[in-house]
């Protein structure tokens, strides 16, 4: 397995913030490798710092994917459920709560695409009608990409409910 390593940081963020955050991603790589080996499935990690925290991300070669996205599940629960078994991983080894982001097999790439399509469509119908849209049920990564995007697009949103049926609203500005 090999590891490749670049940073995309926001403007401001402090050497010292993009090192515990690099520390982040070579703890949650240590962890994963372990869990890969266990499963006995072929993967490279990639380990970045994006957006002010660290982002691990299991690819392998084109026929591996398919194995992979057995540890992503149906709409992503298994991937979901790696991604805090990772934080906790890196929580215990630094003290300190993690935000790390995991994606496996370019699965939260792709559903962030989705999701973008999906809030833009949805911002489109509450500009021309004037009404407030809602989404239906997401988990938070799901939440936070449509937030951005109506955000980007001068409009407001909420998230209403509780979990598992917490949903994003989209209102006029």
């Amino acid at each position: 397995m090999s590891e490749e390593q670049s940073v995309q940081t926001p403007r401001g963020t402090s050497a010292e913030t993009i090192k515990r955050l690099e520390e982040e991603g070579e703890i949650a790589a240590d962890y994963l490798e372990e869990l890969l080996d266990i499963a006995d499935l072929d993967g490279d990690i990639d380990i970045d710092v994006d957006h002010g925290r660290a982002a691990v991300e299991i690819v392998s070669e084109d026929d591996g994917d398919r194995w992979l996205r057995r540890l992503v599940g149906d709409e992503g629960e298994v991937l979901d459920a790696l991604q805090e078994l990772t934080r906790l991983a890196v929580q215990a080894k630094t003290g300190e709560r993690s935000r790390l982001m995991l994606d496996i097999a370019g699965y939260r790439r792709g559903r962030r695409a989705e999701l973008t399509w999906i809030a833009n469509e949805a911002v489109a119908k509450v500009r021309s009608t004037g009404d407030r849209v809602a989404l239906p049920p997401m988990n938070p990564f799901e939440r936070k990409v449509v937030h951005d995007v109506v955000a980007a697009a001068g409009l407001v949103s909420d998230s209403e409910g509780v979990e598992p049926s917490r949903h994003v609203v989209i209102h006029p500005a």
